[in-house]
């Protein structure tokens, strides 16, 4: 009778171990908020030890701050595409913050802000994320304002009024209830086409057009 060989469990190179518990934080956080980010949670999804966790994270609110980082800046890239012509990157833009796939960044912000007054480093790393947000935005505006697309004399205050339109509509993300009225669910839109100088409806033809079939 042949005896079956014991599992070998591969070792991780530590920069690859730390990626994974961030990723893993980070899926806690979009599902429950930082709140539910503990070592032992973390540990559960990835099948090991706590310790593991504390090995690379002796302090949690790091391993908090390292998952609010993770998971904003894997949303940047949905956001703010970079690839494409300016109205369309703004048509992805504006489709997915207003799809039901980006309410759980939605909530994660409104928490993070919520939690930054009793948390200083949380706070300077929420603003870091901010700070580059606009400067992916404030890139598409200008390469819009470039090739003709857009019309403003201040591509900057154009990203902040584009951000307050994403935060107020994000502001409804914990409603425990629909809320579909016109002028909310396309609140983002026309709040695109105002700031950018785009002519009314042009936005809602773009994202149309990027819709599948």
């Amino acid at each position: 009778m042949m005896s079956s060989r014991p599992a070998t469990r591969t070792r991780k190179r530590p920069d690859e171990r730390r990626a994974e518990i961030v990723r893993e934080a980070a899926l806690v956080a979009l599902d429950g908020g930082l709140e539910r980010i503990t070592l032992r949670a973390v540990a559960e999804r990835l099948g090991v030890r706590p310790g593991l966790i504390s090995h690379y994270f002796p302090v949690a609110d790091d391993l908090v701050i390292a998952a609010f980082v993770r998971a904003v800046a894997d949303e940047r890239d949905e956001l703010v595409p970079e690839h494409g012509t300016p109205i369309e990157r703004i048509a992805r833009m504006v489709a997915r913050v207003e799809s039901p796939e980006a309410r759980d960044v939605s909530r994660l912000w409104l928490n993070a802000r919520h939690l930054c007054r009793f948390n200083p480093a949380l706070a300077e790393a929420l603003a870091e994320q901010e700070e580059l947000d606009r400067v992916r935005l404030l890139g598409l505006v200008e390469a819009g304002l470039a090739d003709g697309t857009f019309r403003t004399d201040e591509p900057f205050d154009a990203c902040i009024r584009l951000f307050v339109a994403i935060d107020g509509y994000g502001a409804y993300a914990n409603n425990a209830g629909p809320f579909e009225h016109e002028a909310y669910t396309r609140f983002v839109t026309d709040a695109a086409e105002w700031a950018l100088g785009l002519e009314p409806g042009r936005l809602r033809i773009e994202m149309d057009a990027l819709a599948p079939a």
